[in-house]
């Protein structure tokens, strides 16, 4: 009698592993694509991109799953994780040419490469990445909104990148190896006119040629510094080389 019940103690116990807990039901493409929504909007971000990812999966040749591919990148974008968010704008770049959110797309991929840039002193890829990128969105969409703020931000990338050309002029200047520090000091000056660097690379090349004794050549330089920024501190101080 104890075999027996030990026996059927046993099968309870297998009939319940196969019962508990129940297989999740597959859920519809719109009841996930809204689970991820609901998820996003508590700021869960990395079940969100679950979530949508899983209409893909699951549900690929609906309408909510092109939707959930956009989703699921922002998703990843607010969660930090910008290379699966690329990855996930890059497809829907790819399948999705003529979307009516194609603009925001390629904005997006923007933002992922803007939010990682890096200080002046490390390597400028990302940087360059993110140019390139918002110079798409001006490029393909230039009468949207995403085109405005692209070529705001692309102001701030340029400054940026000036800067780190200043920087690594200035010690090249510190060095005493003038020739390098003057070809920084150009970059500035032939590409990036419009950022709050070009005054001090103005100087900086009169400075060099200067020192150097080409007279001629700090002539020039002081006459361009001094034709556009009069006022200018660094004119000034170009005046008293």
């Amino acid at each position: 009698m104890k075999k027996l019940a030990w026996l059927f103690c046993c099968f309870l116990a297998i009939t319940a592993c196969s019962t508990t807990p129940e297989a999740e039901e597959q859920l519809s493409a719109e009841r996930l694509y809204n689970r991820g929504y609901k998820e996003l909007n508590k700021t869960q971000y990395a079940k969100a991109a679950l979530s949508f990812e899983k209409v893909e999966l699951e549900h690929p040749y609906s309408k909510w799953a092109t939707k959930a591919k956009l989703m699921g990148a922002y998703a990843y974008y607010k969660d930090q994780k910008y290379d699966d968010a690329i990855l996930s704008l890059d497809r829907f770049i790819k399948y999705h040419p003529g979307n009516k959110d194609i603009a925001y797309a390629y904005y997006m991929k923007g933002l992922c490469y803007y939010e990682q840039i890096v200080g002046i002193e490390k390597d400028q890829g990302i940087t360059r990445q993110a140019l390139d990128a918002f110079n798409q969105v001006i490029i393909r969409f230039p009468d949207t909104d995403y085109a405005k703020d692209a070529k705001l931000k692309i102001d701030l990338i340029n400054d940026h990148l000036a800067g780190q050309e200043m920087e690594v002029g200035r010690f090249y200047l510190r060095q005493k190896n003038y020739l390098s520090a003057l070809n920084r000091f150009s970059v500035v000056v032939n590409h990036y006119q419009t950022t709050g660097h070009i005054e001090e690379a103005l100087y900086r090349q009169a400075e060099i040629y200067k020192i150097l004794g080409l007279n001629k050549e700090y002539e020039d330089a002081l006459k361009v510094l001094g034709h556009n920024y009069p006022n200018s501190k660094w004119y000034k101080r170009a005046q008293e080389l």
